[in-house]
């Protein structure tokens, strides 16, 4: 467990996510307003299961001061291939911080790893976050249908070494 303070300066703990978070999770993916309208499809059967827990480097961030540390937001970290799989903040906790704070933690656990570069495949409405979070474009994921049916933008964290 790391504890953290958010731009805002209200103390955040990243801890590693345990299959008691599973539906807490898979509730903040499937809430997400990143993924209302047109998107809602993409996440409407979205679960992040124990399995996936067990299997995936997964972190949360808990408000510390928030009542019984509610999950803000949580992060996935796949090692081979390096991939960034998943990055949700729930919309009420967006603006505070937390989803550098979680891109910071994933940098770290992924210079813990070994790793040089994170990959990630970019929701739309998150691309700008990606950008200014420091993630460099490298190209575009082409639409697969039925399941995703827009093209996305890539990305690639470089991760420098210590």
């Amino acid at each position: 467990m790391s504890a953290r303070t958010s731009p805002t300066g209200r103390p955040i703990t990243i801890r590693r996510a345990v299959a008691r978070d599973a539906k807490r999770l898979t509730r903040l993916v499937r809430g997400s307003g990143a993924y209302a309208g047109k998107y809602a499809a993409a996440v409407a059967g979205y679960r992040v299961g124990p399995d996936y827990l067990e299997a995936h480097r997964v972190f949360v961030a808990v408000g510390a001061d928030e009542q019984g540390g509610r999950v803000l937001g949580f992060y996935s970290l796949v090692l081979a291939p390096p991939e960034l799989d998943l990055l949700f903040v729930a919309d009420d906790a967006q603006g505070r911080g937390i989803g550098r704070l979680l891109v910071a933690h994933m940098r770290s656990e992924a210079r813990a790893a070994g790793l040089d570069r994170v990959r990630v495949v970019s929701h739309l409405p998150a691309e700008g976050f990606y950008h200014r979070a420091g993630a460099v474009r490298v190209g575009t994921v082409r639409a697969n249908p039925p399941a995703v049916p827009w093209d996305r933008p890539a990305f690639e964290f470089h991760v420098s070494p210590e």
